[in-house]
């Protein structure tokens, strides 16, 4: 693997353990019964609201749970297994499927619910970066290969 393709790895796993982080504090406050007070700027900004929405779950699962799992796919995948040739394109797959659903809940937040998270919004620039960084590993491993 060229050092340049082991940097970007490095910096996709940094990136989503980042993601498992604020996805894991999303979490704390989805079930947590206080008001989040570094995430409450009035009407505009305000975490709880977005978190304690009945949007901020899928069949009964909290958005932010799959948002752990989902980064700590992509977290496996840029460490254990970037070795494997398939290894670029599966990350690429998984970040794009889940910029797609980070997209569908900023949809959500912006036209529905009128409220911003900071940590979705923190989350949906996670995600992009993966993408954008895995789109580079796939362009890299076509030329290569």
């Amino acid at each position: 693997m060229t050092s340049p393709a082991r940097r970007v790895f490095q910096l996709i796993a940094t990136l989503a353990l980042a993601g498992v982080v604020v996805s894991s504090v999303s979490l704390r406050h989805h079930y947590g019964n206080t008001q989040t007070n570094y995430c409450d700027f009035g009407d505009s900004f305000n975490c709880d609201i977005v978190n304690r929405s009945v949007y901020s779950t899928v069949f009964g699962i909290p958005d932010a749970l799959i948002g752990i799992v989902g980064y700590g796919l992509l977290l496996s995948l840029a460490t254990f297994y970037r070795t494997k040739a398939e290894t670029p394109l599966m990350l690429l797959i998984a970040s794009t499927v889940g910029l797609g659903f980070a997209l569908y809940l900023t949809y959500i937040e912006k036209f529905v619910l009128a409220t911003w998270c900071v940590l979705c919004l923190s989350s949906l620039t996670l995600i992009f970066l993966i993408t954008t960084l895995a789109s580079f590993l796939v362009a890299g491993s076509m030329r290569r290969g």
